[in-house]
Order: structure tokens, then sequence, then C-alpha cells
């Protein structure tokens, strides 16, 4: 495989070459933006990269998803980007996925892509491709990026009652007070189906109204990703680990002071800090199955950082990778994202699957890329809309942790308040 060719070109205006961008990268086949928007977050969100075009789809074998992974970045030692769907723990664990999936994802996904333009300077981008970078950078330029969005108002509908739901988030805390599980992070679906949309529109819609440092707009042939995810998954640096759990959620407040009071309502919640502890120590055992003895150290606990919409409960975990150990093998240790499961991690997932009405897929997944060095950042796939384009079928999903001191009132109220920016999107 020939290498890639890199050039550096300044531009005038970085945010129309960035429209002009995903309007030429979304023509392609695959096709996948991140962006931190620039949003303050500890250790910072997601590098600004384009990736368009499919040079190789990475030949995964089922079972082996991980391994297969690791086979083919050691052979050809390349970017790598895609997702790992939650439905992977079948592999990890001896678990079943039994409820249906209305989107039909593959379970994963990885391809090298074609070209790469990194947006790391105010003056400058540098495309890195396969062909003549010049040609690249002439072709974007002369795209216009589209302002004639062919989206329709959907219809969004939701797969679980509020009864049912309720009735659940009872069922749920007997299962917390017979000791099967300590926490359980509970997921509703909201759907649309004969759904037409413009993905790319409506990725800009939601980056506008609710901006997030791990944001992804992601096309795999008909399958894309509208993604405004506050939470990192985990992140390989040299032989650093980092992940970073959130559990805690609140509302913005409608002046500054009722802001500052949520604020520190939240930081002081003891309902709030009990799960993200729970998830801290989770995330800790994580990291402890590829980290040397004694590297694994919490660098924050219970920072409250504040988004567009809402305040978010956030702890960093970070560890030293074990000789020996791969970066697949370190991924496949910490997946999925405890906090989108609940602990104990494994009873916490069959209870998901019990309790659930459809499979998640990519939803609670992870999303990113991998660079030849073999270093990686991965999000954790919430507050994303998923639409099958072929199906015309379009679902996001919401959830929040379960304690025995739940009240189900509040948690579908948490659920409302994590759909709320998407509802807005795609119902005007």
């Amino acid at each position: 495989m020939k290498g890639r060719t890199s050039q550096t070109f300044p531009v005038a205006d970085t945010a129309l070459f960035r429209r002009q961008s995903l309007e030429w990268g979304r023509q392609h086949s695959h096709c996948h933006f991140f962006t931190d928007n620039q949003i303050p977050y500890p250790h910072g969100g997601f590098r600004s990269v384009l990736a368009a075009g499919c040079h190789q789809e990475v030949p995964l074998q089922a079972g082996k998803t991980f391994e297969s992974l690791l086979q083919h970045h050691q052979k050809y030692s390349d970017w790598l980007i895609g997702y790992f769907s939650y439905d992977l723990k079948n592999e990890i664990e001896a678990l079943q996925s039994r409820n249906p999936d209305h989107l039909q994802f593959p379970p994963a996904c990885f391809y090298v892509p074609e070209h790469l333009i990194f947006f790391e300077d105010h003056n400058q981008i540098t495309i890195q491709t396969y062909e003549n970078p010049l040609t690249i950078f002439a072709q974007i330029q002369r795209t216009i990026p589209d302002t004639s969005s062919q989206h329709r108002q959907s219809n969004i509908k939701h797969r679980t009652s509020k009864s049912t739901y309720l009735q659940n988030v009872e069922r749920i805390r007997e299962h917390i007070l017979n000791g099967d599980v300590y926490e359980l992070n509970y997921c509703i679906e909201f759907f649309a189906e004969n759904a037409h949309l413009d993905p790319l529109y409506l990725y800009q819609k939601l980056s506008s109204r609710s901006p997030m440092p791990f944001s992804v707009f992601g096309r795999i042939n008909q399958h894309y990703l509208v993604g405004a995810s506050p939470e990192r998954f985990l992140r390989k640096t040299g032989r650093q680990l980092l992940s970073q759990p959130i559990k805690g959620t609140v509302r913005r407040g409608s002046t500054a002071q009722e802001d500052v009071q949520l604020k520190e309502w939240l930081r002081t919640d003891e309902k709030e800090r009990a799960e993200n502890m729970m998830i801290v120590d989770l995330v800790r055992n994580d990291l402890a199955r590829s980290a040397v003895t004694g590297s694994v150290r919490v660098e924050e606990m219970f920072g409250v950082y504040t988004f567009a919409r809402l305040h978010q409960m956030i702890s960093s975990v970070s560890a030293t990778i074990r000789l020996g150990i791969s970066f697949t093998e370190a991924i496949k240790n910490a997946f999925p994202m405890g906090s989108m499961t609940g602990a104990p991690k494994i009873k916490a997932m069959e209870l998901i699957d019990q309790y659930e009405d459809v499979r998640r897929g990519l939803y609670s997944g992870a999303v990113g890329f991998i660079t030849p060095e073999g270093d990686f950042d991965f999000n954790v796939v919430i507050r994303s809309i998923l639409y099958n384009a072929d199906k015309q079928y379009l679902s996001f999903q919401v959830g929040s942790a379960i304690t025995y001191d739940a009240i189900g009132e509040k948690e579908y109220e948490e659920c409302l308040l994590k759909a709320q920016a998407m509802r807005e999107v795609l119902e005007g």
C-alpha cells in the first residue's frame, strides 16, 4: 500500500472551508468529521479532522472483531476510522442481544480513509491523501455548501410508554434491593419511520443548538451518525490511557443565579455523587486489566462542567498501559463504557437486555479514530441520532442511571431533558 502525501495550505476563512469540506466529504460513501467545537473540556475533546473516502475497508471477522482489527493495523499501520457497537459485548462476555434491531448497522466497521483534512490552525489546514493534496484542496474550494435542505419534520414516537418506563424503574430497584446490581443504566428509544431527512443538515443544526466536545458526523454507505456526545470512552496517547465517565445531570438555569444554584446542587447531591463514584470504581477496574500495577489514578472526581443545555458531572481516570498489551486489548478490556451499563457490569448488561425494548446497536457504543502509531480516541455514542437511509428509519436513545434511591418520575424527566435538543432539530 503506497503512502500518503501531506501538504499544508493557507485558508482565509477556516469556517467556510470546513463547511465546504463537509459538503465535499459527505458525497463519499465513507465520511467522518470529528470536532471539539472549541468546548473547554478536561484533557481536551476530539481533534478536528475530516476523513473522507474509503481506501480500504478493514475485514473484521465475526466473533474476533478486536483481533482482526489489530492484525490489519499491524500489517498496514495506517489511520483507521470507525466504530464499535454496544452489542460487541457478546464477543467479550457470555451475553446475547435478544431485542429487535430496527437500524441494522453492522456490529463494527473500520476503514482506511482516502483523504484526511486536519483543522488544527486558524489560518491553515493540512491534507493527507493517497491522491494529490493540491487536487483535493482545489476540489474542496470549488464545493458550494448546500443550503437547500431536503429535511422534513419527523413524527417522533416513543418506543416505551411512560407507564412501562416507571414500572421498569421499580423492577430495577427491586433487583438492586435483592443485590443483583447496585446501579443500572436504563435507556429508552425515540424513533421515526418513513423519515426523509438530510443528515448533514441535522448535524449542523444539532451542533448549533447543542455543541459538544465529542461531536461527530458519520457516514458509512447508507448508515449515518449525527452525534453530539459530551463523553469520552477511552483515549490512548503513547502508553497513557484516559477514560472520562459522566454520571450526574441537571438542566441549565433560566437565570445566571439559578444556573449557579443548579451546578452547586449537582456538585453536592448525594445520589448524583454516589452514581458517579460507582462508575468511577468500575472504570478503574476496567483500566486495571490493561494497566501497570499501581498506575490507575483518578485525575479528577465529581468535576461539574457546563454545556449549552445542561450541566454534567465528569470524572477522569488515567492509567499506564502494560507492556505487551495491544491497543485493541485495552479497548476490549474497558468496553462498553461503564457509565452506559451499570455495575456489576455483566449482570447489568443482562438486565439491560431484559428491560429495554430495542437493541442498542451503535448507541452507547464508541466511534473514533486510530492513528498509525496505535494511539486512539473514542467517544461514547450518546445524544446522537442514528439513521438508516435505505430503510428511512431514524432512532435516538436516552437513559439514566437507576439506583435504589431513584425516583421514576425524575429519571423520566432526565431522559426527556437529554432528548430535547435532538427532538427540536427533528420536529422543528
